[in-house]
């Protein structure tokens, strides 16, 4: 990989301070090809330039908390990587997902310049994916069962599995993956006393606990690893 120039470095560098909690200097020097000794020299740079940056001593860097920088400029490529994932979006089988993407594009859109608009506008009008699922169902639980998960939050569900069966169940959401459109939730069901997976389409209600669980401390790659049993594509078995 060859190395930016150095001015294209320091906005990088920058956009991934603004994008990340922390980032370290091992994973700057890795994704720009540079020496870590390069990159602590960057980061002196941007903070002799007035960037507050914030060092944590053994873990990383941020920014300070509040601090904006003016809004970025996207290349014609970034513009059109982001026009393409919209339509691609836009054939998702969940309602909610759907609706808020539509409205971070537009604010996004608004950064464009005027000939990019009229650009991205044209490619919207060239892109179309085809929908192979068309009978699948639809779900609108995909957003709120993601604030769930990164907020550590019991959610209660009513579902109904392939087989038509109901239950309810308190879950603690742990992960979401995507198979052929359908939206896959990996929880800890507090009915069965473990993990199962299940499909957010499937689930007919979802109902606030306003409880918190703790953490489960261990990676996706972990959870594959001690509950492969239970991973079936669609974990409509009799067990779930």
């Amino acid at each position: 990989m060859e190395q930016k120039p150095r001015l294209s470095r320091l906005t990088a560098i920058l956009t991934q301070l603004q994008s990340s909690r922390l980032v370290t200097a091992k994973m700057l020097s890795e994704k720009h090809n540079v020496s870590i000794r390069t990159i602590y020299r960057d980061i002196r740079t941007l903070e002799k330039s007035g960037v507050p940056i914030v060092t944590e001593e053994g873990r990383g860097y941020s920014m300070m908390e509040g601090y904006q920088l003016p809004p970025v400029m996207f290349t014609e490529d970034e513009a059109n990587a982001l026009i393409t994932a919209e339509q691609l979006v836009i054939k998702n089988k969940d309602a909610s997902f759907v609706q808020y993407y539509t409205e971070a594009i537009l604010k996004i859109k608004a950064l464009l310049k005027g000939p990019q608009k009229d650009k991205a506008s044209l490619l919207k009008d060239r892109i179309y994916f085809t929908d192979n699922y068309l009978h699948q169902r639809t779900s609108d639980h995909l957003m709120r069962i993601q604030s769930a998960l990164t907020n550590f939050q019991v959610l209660h569900i009513d579902y109904r599995s392939l087989k038509n069966t109901s239950t309810n169940r308190d879950i603690e959401p742990f992960a979401l993956y995507s198979t052929q459109e359908k939206w896959l939730l990996i929880a800890y069901c507090r009915l069965r006393k473990a993990f199962r997976v299940f499909r957010i389409d499937l689930i007919q209600k979802i109902t606030n606990t306003y409880e918190v669980f703790e953490s489960h401390n261990m990676t996706l790659e972990e959870y594959y690893k001690s509950y492969e049993r239970y991973n079936a594509e669609y974990s409509d078995s009799k067990n779930t």
